[in-house]
């Protein structure tokens, strides 16, 4: 989603830069597959001829039901490409089993494509804090460059005054009723982009770490991401739609640039099948030390929900 300001110079009709060339035979995970952007993404991968496409969902119904339609679309019904995993990122365990099940079963794993996101008015908990945060945030032999794609929002960029007020400890400061729910969506898109910018600078050099991680704005397109808004904000929402809104497929074009995206990507944050950092990004959300704080707030996060796990991520990298 884009901020309001923007949305009249939208582009539409992206470049689709994933190819069969730098697909084929590739595998792939990604979160929130069976609507919208990440359904889009996946059955693009699908018919390029990735080797494996993994459809990280919560809804095991609605899954299957994005597994037949992409497998419809892209001829893989009998080729054993889509598969449908369970994956409820409201928990920790489930989130740990998932992590725990893609290391066993698979070779090898191209690109994770954190497409899932959440964004309502309701004030709900999992995890001990607020649904939003605890979803939208708390997500070499053989010789592949995994991508890391974290689907962001360029919204984020307009809350700094909101953020000035919880960003020392941003997750609590998210948990706070005084916090308008509303707000909750741009500031985890906030909180994304700030620490994937820190542990984009902890991967490098790309050359020996071999990973690519990079955040990318799918702009405002037409999904169902808004349908737990308040009536008066989705009114607003689907006009918007109506005279800016890309489709989720030009959009799903977005995210496939980030999981494609070369070594120019890392660290990155992409607009618009293009490099936005110094286009789209403000400066004050490039502060190194404040990237730093936002990605060790959520370091402890994950040490807590599974000790030693950030440290055994960076040592894998390494």
């Amino acid at each position: 989603m884009s901020s309001n300001n923007a949305l009249p110079a939208q582009k539409r009709n992206l470049p689709l830069l994933a190819t069969r060339e730098n697909t084929e035979g590739r595998t792939y995970i990604v979160t929130g597959a069976n609507t919208g952007l990440g359904f889009e993404a996946a059955k693009h991968l699908a018919s390029l001829g990735a080797a494996k496409v993994i459809l990280a969902v919560r809804n095991d119904i609605a899954g299957q039901a994005a597994k037949q339609e992409i497998d419809t679309a892209a001829g893989t019904a009998d080729k054993n490409v889509v598969e449908v995993w369970p994956l409820d990122l409201c928990s920790y365990d489930s989130v740990k089993a998932f992590a725990k099940r893609a290391e066993t079963e698979l070779e090898r794993i191209d690109g994770l494509l954190e497409n899932a996101g959440l964004a309502q008015a309701r004030r709900e908990f999992a995890e001990g804090h607020v649904l939003p945060v605890t979803v939208n945030v708390t997500r070499k032999r053989l010789g592949i460059q995994p991508r890391l794609t974290i689907v962001t929002s360029s919204m984020g960029f307009t809350v700094k005054g909101e953020w000035e007020q919880i960003k020392e400890n941003p997750l609590t400061g998210m948990d706070d009723e005084n916090l308008h729910m509303m707000q909750n969506y741009p500031l985890t898109k906030l909180v994304e982009n700030l620490a994937v910018h820190h542990l984009a600078r902890e991967l490098l050099p790309v050359a020996k770490t071999g990973v690519i991680i990079n955040t990318v704005c799918p702009g405002l397109c037409v999904t169902k991401l808004g349908r737990d808004a308040p009536h008066d904000v989705l009114a607003n929402l689907r006009q918007l739609h109506a005279l800016y809104g890309r489709s989720s497929e030009d959009g799903s074009r977005t995210l496939l640039h980030g999981v494609v995206g070369g070594v120019e990507t890392h660290g990155k944050y992409l607009d618009s099948c293009e490099i936005a950092e110094d286009t789209a990004m403000p400066g004050w959300a490039k502060d190194p030390k404040m990237q730093k704080h936002t990605w060790d707030v959520i370091a402890k996060e994950l040490d807590v929900a599974e000790p030693g796990c950030v440290v055994k991520m960076l040592q894998c990298a390494a």
